[in-house]
Order: C-alpha cells, then structure tokens, then sequence
C-alpha cells in the first residue's frame, strides 16, 4: 500500500468536474437552460452525472482492491472507507432518483393542472398505481427473504436492493443484446454514401406522414381551445384566465375560427378536470410536432448533403453551402469531398469492425462465466488483469482504462437501443425543445440501467478479484443475500443470447409480418414503408421550397455524375428530373409526377425486365459462328412469300385475295 493517495484524489476531483461539464452540455443541446425550472433541471443532472461517476467509480474500485505491488503501476486508487461512502451516496441517490423522484416530477410536470397542488396530487395519483403493482409483487418477494434470513432489517434491506437489481438487469440485458448487433451493423451499412442516402429516402414517407398527422392534431386541439376562448364569457373567472393562458400561444396570429361546439365534443359544463386534460393534451401534441419537425428537418439536411457527396463525383469539389456551421481553414473542397467519400468511411468501417469484435467478446464473456472456473476463459478477464501470474491478480493502469472502455460500451450498447424501440410513446429528444416528461423519463432509464449493468460486469472477472472490491461488499451481498438471488444474477445474463439472435437474424421484421405491427425499428429497405421515390419527391419538394437549399436539390444535369450514381449502386430514377412545384406538405406526391413512376405493379415489373433483356440481347457483339449459323440452313419453299408460301394459304399471295382462307 502507498501512503498517500493525494495523486489519485486529484485525478478522481477533475474527472468529476469533466463528467459534470460533459453532462451540462448533454442538457444544454437538449433542453433550454434559462427556461427550465431548478426543481426538473437538478435531477435530472443528477441522474445523469451518478452513472456516469459510477463507469469512473467501478475501475477505481477494481485499482483499489487489487492494485499492483509497485507504485508506478498500482494506477488509480482511493482508500476503501471513501470508496465504501461513495458507494452508497451514489447508489441511493440514483436509488431515490428511479423510484420516487423523477417519476414525481415527469408526471407532475405532464399534468395539465395550473395550482402546484393540484399538479402534486395528480403526480401523487398516477405514480400510486404503479407503486401499487411493485408493492404487490414485492410481498411475495418479502415473503421469500423472510423465511430465509428472518425477520429483520438486513433482510428487508436485501429485499429493497434485490428487487431493484433484478428488475434493472431484465431491461439492461434487453437493450444490451440488441445495441451490440444493432450498433455495430449501423456503422457498416452508413458506410455506404448511396445506401444512406437510399435509407433516408425510403423512411423520409414515413417521417414526413408523421409530421402531417402531428401537425393536424396540434391543429385540432388547438381549434378546441379557441372555441373555448369564444365560450369564455359563460365561465368563472378562474376558468376564463385559464381558457386565456392556454389560447394565448395559438392566438398570435388572431383567433382561429372554429366550429360549432356541438360538434367538437366540448361538454356544456366545463370542469377543471376537463380544462386540465385539454391543457395535458396541448401540450403532448406541441412536443410531438416539435419532435417530428425536428426529425423531418434533419433528414432533409442529412439526404441533402449526403446527395451533395454524390453528385461531387465528377468535380470532386464538395461544398454544403451552408453559411453556418463549423469551417475549418485547412479543409478545401477537394479535402472535404475525400473525407466524406473515402475518409469518413473508412473510420465507419473500421470503428464497425471494432465494435463487432467487442460484442463478441462481451457474449462470450456472459455465456462463460455461468461455468465454475469459466472466469478464466473470460475475455473481459483477460484484457482488464494485466498481472495474472500474480497470487491474487493485480489490475493497475491500463487494466482501470480496458474497465472503463468495456463499461462505457456496455451502457451505450443499452442506452442506443432505447432510441429504437417504439413502445416509450410519445417520448422522444429533441434540441432545445424536449418536453420535460421525456427529459425525466429518459434520465430516469439511464440511473435504472447503470448500476446493473456494472455489477454484471465485475461479474465477468475472477470471484479473487470482484468479491474483495468495496461494490460487492455493498451490494454484491445482498443481491446473493438468498440462493434465488445468486441464482439470477449468475444465470440470467445468457439470456442476452435472445435479443443477439432475434437483432441479428431481423426475427423483429418476421413477427411484424405475422402480427402487424413490430417494436423495433427495421432498418431493412424492404420493411421500409412507402417507396423511396416517394421519399425522393418529398425531400427534393422540401429542398426546393427552402430558397436557401435551391441548389442541393438532386438535379442530374451532369452525364458523369449520373453515371457515377448509378456505379455506386444507387438505382436511375427519373423522379429526380422532374419538375417540383412549391406545393403543401399535404399534397400527395404521386400527384406530381407520371403514374409509370410510381408504378410499382406486376406489370411495370414485367414491362421493365423485357426491355431490359431486349437491350442486352441487341447491344451483345454475337461470335462469327453464331451468326452464320443461319446461313447453313435452306429456307423451304412453302416459307417463301415470294412464291406465295404460307401467306397464299391466308389469300396473302401478292395481294389478289381479300385475305380469305382457302380450304
């Protein structure tokens, strides 16, 4: 043991600071900073800030533990009693966080309700049946750690902390075993410049139909409040400030004028519980137009530049045109067009493969270590103790920064599934404009998912190893506290074999075709609904109705840029050439160009294939003998027209007949 561990304090103080500085960052390009209540804005950076401190705190704790002999080598350590305390502030600040906190605060601030009070009740109110379901299924637990530790505190403390994990490592394993497959696979297939670009034009209907039906039920919800707003004079006063707080941001541009209220629904006796759910509603439907315009927007400006890339292929001059953004002096236009074509690839390629071989170890890892002795053949084992001739394995330095890579890699495998999986709802992230409820949700997921995910990671290493750190002193035994509790958390993790082979074999895209409907996003082209023509016309529409984007509208005027397009796997469309009018949004696209565009019948197929075989065919230089091969054989006479041949017997014999047959 060295004496002093001032050099690690000061190590530990400053990466801190960075998470912290990392994390205000996160939340300033996802939320407005001067606008968002210090009550919603704490915790949410709490629940951010502990997990991250906890992929810093794991490695510490490893260093610490099982430390080298020398100092030069022992790494980053701080004593055990520090460890032990930052253990349990961060455990049950992220613990308080999951369970009470933020699911207070998103359901209080999705409440429609004007009062605090009221808000608080209504958060009190929904989250009490969700506690109601926990509490129910936690008696039979209790029931469980009762008859096998007794009744007292310890037990009830390990039903707390068990129950919690349990249910954390269920959700994890889940993500995790997708992000490693999907993750990877997304990096190979973005590679590509024309298949990107093909992507986004076949998701562009899809995304663009979302943002229409967004934008009409904003619309509709926003024509009930103005009827509300000409009904205020019959309300009290309280209810008519309401009615006035709730029209003010739809009326800057005057009134609508809405229907009757007969017809739109509105009860002839308004309650604060109504004018509560219309307010929820209003505000759910802005943040879902918010989001899809947000996503519509940055598909537009991603297939446009991706567009630009490809049609820089003869001049090998790439300019965006945009006047904002990050410009770099050294980079020419000739320097961007290799980053993006060849560069930027590569690095895609290469990070793929990386990430594809790290999946794979992590998976062995998982399925090796359920065996006794199976730790050794562990290859997280392996990579993070460096000194496995020693008597109890040491980890220094570089082993603390192997920990931290495969930590880091796991959360984010988990954290990049959630933003695939279509059963959140309407919660989404989006710049500056994330509704708060979305904001508490998805930092809430973040501090549910970490500390499974670290305790199943040290798992991974030699029980000389974990089984001394501070982390499993704390929770490790309690978690192991019962044999059903060891049980779970030493069997369950190979399950992470199902979402593997469910991502990787598209079993997602099977059960959608079978049930209709599916819960995770395929990024297959065939599972894309809508063509991508029609994707083609929305975003060359888009780019042409924006003054500012006229000229990354995808043109063609160029031969060899066409034709390098189509080298690049990238199918000839002739919707491209097309004319675009400066129409709604609303506007069907099929009613701006030719129906044999978008035919994609049976018949165009057929039509399509014929012609492309006839081309062949008559473009094919024909061998020597092949073409004389005709010439070896004499035509009969009956063949002959000249003669009269088998047209006479039609009454064809140099026109004398009316074409009769003769018999």
């Amino acid at each position: 043991m060295v004496s002093s561990s001032i050099g690690s304090d000061v190590f530990a103080a400053f990466a801190l600071l960075v998470i912290s500085a990392l994390v205000l960052s996160l939340l300033r390009h996802y939320l407005p900073l001067r606008t968002t209540p210090s009550y919603l804005l704490t915790p949410v950076f709490l629940a951010l800030a502990l997990p991250c401190s906890i992929i810093l705190l794991v490695p510490i704790d490893l260093a610490s533990s099982s430390g080298t002999d020398t100092d030069g080598n022992r790494g980053i350590w701080l004593p055990d009693r520090l460890i032990l305390v930052s253990w349990r502030i961060t455990y049950w600040l992220t613990f308080m966080l999951t369970w009470f906190i933020l699911p207070l605060l998103g359901e209080y601030s999705d409440s429609g309700y004007r009062e605090p009070k009221d808000r608080f009740v209504y958060s009190l109110r929904t989250n009490g049946r969700y506690q109601l379901i926990v509490l129910s299924v936690s008696v039979v637990g209790a029931i469980y750690f009762f008859l096998q530790g007794g009744l007292q505190g310890q037990s009830l403390k390990a039903l707390v902390m068990a129950l919690a994990y349990a249910w954390g490592l269920i959700m994890a394993v889940y993500l995790m075993g997708h992000g490693l497959v999907a993750l990877p696979r997304k990096l190979f297939r973005n590679a590509s410049v024309s298949g990107r670009l093909r992507k986004l034009q076949s998701h562009a209907p899809i995304i663009h139909d979302k943002m229409e039906e967004a934008v009409e039920e904003l619309g509709s919800i926003e024509t009930q409040v103005t009827q509300l707003y000409q009904r205020k004079s019959t309300l009290g006063p309280e209810l008519r400030d309401w009615v006035e707080e709730l029209a003010e941001p739809s009326n800057k541009q005057g009134p609508r004028a809405g229907g009757s209220s007969a017809g739109s629904g509105i009860p002839p006796v308004i309650t604060d519980r109504y004018m509560a759910d219309v307010a929820r509603k209003l505000k759910r439907a802005r943040h879902k137009k918010a989001r899809f315009v947000d996503e519509w927007k940055n598909l537009v400006q991603q297939a446009a530049d991706l567009q630009a890339v490809l049609d820089a292929a003869s001049s090998r001059q790439l300019d965006f045109g945009r006047r904002s953004g990050i410009r770099l002096p050294f980079m020419t236009p000739t320097l961007r067009y290799y980053a993006h074509t060849h560069l930027i690839p590569a690095v895609r390629i290469a990070t793929g493969t990386i990430l594809s071989m790290a999946s794979i170890g992590l998976i062995w890892s998982e399925i090796v270590h359920i065996f006794e002795g199976g730790s050794k053949l562990s290859l997280i084992g392996l990579t993070v103790v460096h000194h496995p001739g020693s008597s109890r394995g040491e980890i220094g330095f570089g082993g603390q920064m192997v920990a931290s890579a495969w930590l880091l890699y796991m959360c984010t495998a988990a954290l990049y599934s959630m933003s695939e999986i279509k059963v959140w709802g309407n919660r989404a992230l989006v710049k500056r404009q994330t509704y708060a409820e979305s904001a508490c949700w998805y930092s809430l997921q973040v501090a549910k998912l970490t500390v499974p995910l670290s305790f199943n990671f040290i798992t991974m290493l030699q029980p000389t190893i974990y089984k001394e750190t501070q982390f499993y002193q704390f929770l490790g035994k309690l978690i192991n506290f019962t044999p059903l509790g060891e049980g779970f958390s030493r069997y369950f993790p190979i399950f992470v074999l199902l979402p593997v082979c469910a991502t990787l074999f598209n079993l997602y895209g099977k059960i959608k075709n079978v049930l209709g409907f599916g819960v995770l996003d395929d990024e297959s082209e065939d599972n894309a609904i809508g063509g991508w023509r029609d994707g083609q016309t929305l975003i060359a529409r888009e780019l042409q109705s924006d003054g500012s984007r006229v000229g990354l509208a995808p043109t063609y005027h160029d031969s060899s840029a066409r034709s390098s397009l189509d080298n690049r796997g990238r199918p000839e469309s002739r919707a491209s050439l097309l004319p675009v009018t400066n129409n709604s949004r609303r506007t069907d696209p099929r009613q701006n160009i030719a129906n044999e565009e978008l035919d994609d019948s049976g018949r165009y197929f057929f039509q399509d294939l014929g012609e492309r075989v006839k081309n062949t065919f008559e473009t094919t230089d024909r061998p020597q003998w092949l073409r004389e091969l005709g010439s070896s054989f004499k035509k009969p006479r009956w063949m002959d027209n000249e003669s009269g041949g088998i047209s006479s017997w039609f009454g064809g014999g140099n026109g004398q007949s009316s074409g009769g047959v003769r018999l």
